[in-house]
């Protein structure tokens, strides 16, 4: 796929934005804009956790029965899961049933949980804290992106230090992408470093 494509309103967009018609507006209004919050950024740390091995359209696909089996990703809520919830989240087909991804949902709303009870925000300033310097030269392509940096590694040995689980460096710097902390948008695409609508 062409690193960026022009669209049907004479745009110019990342070229993996045009391979599903869901990619289109999730590309323009969220992915890689700056996200803030404990909340908004738990439910994308368990949405990437469910994404593990599955392509995104899949789990975006199901973001809203996932917000809705999840209770809309409440971190207090979510903690309070017990195994009764387990078996729930894993007899409804709508969502992804792996045990592990699920009860590792649940057990990182608990470390969410205990991180922000005094401290409320940081969650948000743990992850932003290893957001590289803005880029001021877009990549070529989304391929020529790597999985995982340095920066990813690092958040995802901070996080599973403070009790998190399927934060793998891949997982974390897909985040980093989704929340904004880094700007991968290609170059050539509206939203790209440089570019005058750049994030």
């Amino acid at each position: 796929m062409d690193a960026t494509i022009t669209s049907a309103d004479g745009i110019r967009r990342c070229g993996w934005a045009h391979s599903a018609p869901e990619l289109l507006p999730h590309h323009d209004d969220e992915w890689g804009r700056p996200l803030h919050g404990d909340q908004p950024l738990f439910e994308k740390l368990c949405l990437e956790g469910f994404q593990a091995g599955l392509s995104w359209i899949t789990i975006l696909r199901k973001r809203d029965a996932f917000r809705e089996a999840f209770t809309a990703f409440d971190i207090d809520r979510v903690a309070g899961f017990d195994d009764r919830d387990v078996e729930r989240l894993l007899a409804d087909a709508r969502i992804g049933r792996n045990r592990a991804k699920i009860t590792a949902a649940i057990s990182n709303a608990r470390a969410t949980q205990r991180l922000v009870e005094n401290d409320p925000g940081a969650l948000d300033a743990v992850l932003w804290g290893f957001a590289p310097p803005r880029r001021t030269v877009a990549p070529g392509s989304y391929a020529s992106i790597p999985a995982s940096t340095p920066g990813s590694t690092s958040a995802s040995a901070a996080l599973k230090k403070l009790g998190f689980r399927f934060v793998g460096p891949t997982t974390v710097y897909a985040l980093m992408q989704f929340a904004g902390l880094v700007n991968d948008h290609s170059a050539g695409c509206h939203l790209a470093a440089g570019e005058p609508g750049a994030l």
